[in-house]
């Protein structure tokens, strides 16, 4: 694209983005402005973005509040927001295309393809295929093998897919649904190697350059000077709200990388409610591969709300496609995504019997602030009893703060008070290694010890003792909410023989798969 023709794409990008901004509120949606205004105060969301596309037209894109906290310059349509996973449609999409272009076939083993693929277990190696990568039915815990790149680490896709090999299985091949990441970014290796481009050239030229989406970006690393990005912010401690600095995942980009905007995904929206149909009337992938990527592969368990008050969220059937979430509400079936990243997160949510899709983009990690404008707009359009969505998502969030802080109490009072270490500090001192993970450091430094993942630099900190031979370790970084046990067992000899670790915090990401980590130490 030469510099003429790429100043006009995004001098009429611009345009359409500020007509849409400026266009009349739709009748349905005239009450959006004080519900978002409510959301951000009630859940301390500095800045939103919000696109509805309804009967192939997008009739509203804006944004409300501030990219950056302190800070005057607004949200706007175009504002670019880590989507984080619901970049996992991008590369189902993906491997879909090269599926019509007879490249390959969903239902391939892996191995047909990445001869050296390996999970943990050779019977599931065998058998994994393309499909199950995008459906989290592999035997893999919740969020496991996160911790090779959530936070940012030194590591390779490359050396993240090798890793996986020895990743623990938790369940049985296909027997139940647990949400991952891992095997995305064995997706994203399957589309370069069969494609023969780079993963981001890939997403250029086959989806965001014919969708449109010309100012999306691959990832955090590939924003540019004078992008309209928002910046993120984290409870630091829980409690004070501050900014992040951005993160990437050049090593898994494939289920999470994108950075997008409102009115970008409102493209995207169009294009997924037309059934693959672009905007000038020719395909970006056929109605059968839509009904395939949105057919339920994976069913979840529908648990209770936590409050009565979200009672009218719950879904009758739930489960996942290709790199989609399927559900129903009020009737309707859904097809939708979210996205968390350290200080964003965000909500795509399709309405297909109604042509009907709603995209929530914000700078704070309020899973509820983008449910509860999600099912507001949703009401707007399907009609029903008018439900308080603000409210009855705080409730949610009390109640889960309550149990966490229960949970706590729970610890505290179970606490040998006055225990001492069973070895000098020293002797906890040791370099340690987890079979899929790697290294863990553990130095004497004055008069207390500190702990450091070799490979995430985020992951140091400094280890207070609990009780007996189990340590907290208070990450330097206090907006990751992360801080973990980390428990010491010692062999009959009083040598330390394994240490383990779990988060202090029901709150604490899944990401942070401490549980899955078995360290021993590492022989001189």
């Amino acid at each position: 694209m030469n510099n003429w023709i790429g100043g006009a794409v995004l001098l009429a990008c611009a345009t359409m983005a500020h007509a849409a901004e400026t266009a009349p509120t739709p009748a349905q949606l005239q009450d959006l402005d004080a519900t978002v205004e409510r959301v951000r105060a009630q859940f301390d969301v500095p800045g939103v973005a919000v696109a509805v596309v309804k009967d192939g037209k997008v009739v509203l894109e804006r944004g409300w509040g501030v990219r950056e906290l302190g800070k005057p310059a607004p949200v706007q349509a175009d504002t670019l927001f880590a989507i984080a996973s619901n970049t996992k449609a991008f590369t189902a999409t993906s491997l879909n295309l090269l599926a019509e272009d007879g490249k390959l076939k969903m239902d391939d083993k892996v191995i047909d393809h990445l001869p050296s693929f390996r999970m943990s277990d050779p019977f599931v190696t065998g058998q994994m295929t393309l499909r199950d990568l995008l459906s989290h039915r592999s035997g893999l815990s919740l969020g496991a093998g996160d911790l090779l790149f959530w936070p940012t680490t030194s590591y390779s896709n490359a050396e993240v897919v090798q890793r996986l090999g020895q990743v623990p299985l938790k369940g049985g091949f296909r027997e139940r649904y647990a949400y991952d990441n891992i095997l995305y970014a064995v997706a994203q290796q399957v589309i370069e190697k069969v494609s023969g481009m780079s993963y981001q050239q890939f997403l250029q030229t086959r989806i965001f350059d014919k969708v449109g989406m010309a100012g999306t970006r691959y990832n955090a690393d590939h924003l540019q000077a004078g992008d309209n990005a928002a910046v993120g912010h984290a409870k630091y401690d829980f409690k004070d709200l501050r900014t992040v600095a951005p993160l990437t995942w050049s090593n898994n980009a494939g289920a999470g990388g994108i950075y997008s905007s409102a009115h970008d995904m409102a493209r995207w929206m169009q294009v997924q409610l037309a059934e693959g149909t672009l905007a000038d009337g020719t395909p970006l992938f056929s109605a059968k591969t839509q009904k395939e990527m949105w057919q339920m592969i994976t069913p979840q368990a529908i648990a209770a709300p936590s409050v009565p008050e979200l009672e009218p969220a719950r879904a009758n059937f739930a489960g996942y496609g290709e790199g989609w979430s399927l559900s129903d509400y009020r009737g309707q079936k859904l097809v939708w995504h979210t996205g968390g990243w350290p200080g964003m997160v965000s909500r795509l949510t399709l309405v297909p019997g109604h042509k009907l899709g709603v995209v929530v983009l914000t700078n704070q990690e309020a899973g509820a602030a983008f449910n509860a404008i999600t099912l507001s707009v949703l009401d707007a359009y399907l009609g029903g009893e008018k439900h308080d969505w603000v409210d009855a998502y705080a409730k949610g969030v009390a109640k889960g703060q309550d149990k966490a802080d229960e949970a706590w109490a729970k610890h505290q009072a179970e606490r040998a008070k006055g225990s001492t270490p069973s070895l000098p500090l020293v002797r906890y001192a040791a370099t340690y290694r987890d079979r899929w993970y790697g290294d863990m450091v553990v130095s004497a430094e004055g008069k207390g010890l500190r702990l450091r993942f070799a490979r995430t630099a985020q992951l140091t900190g400094r280890l207070e003792h609990w009780q007996h031979d189990t340590f907290i370790v208070r990450w330097d970084d206090r907006s990751l909410n992360a801080d973990a046990f980390v428990n010491f067992s010692l062999d009959p000899d009083g040598k330390v023989r394994e240490v383990r670790m779990q988060p202090i915090s029901d709150l604490t990401d899944f990401s942070f798969d401490f549980q899955d980590l078995l360290f021993t130490p590492v022989s001189p």
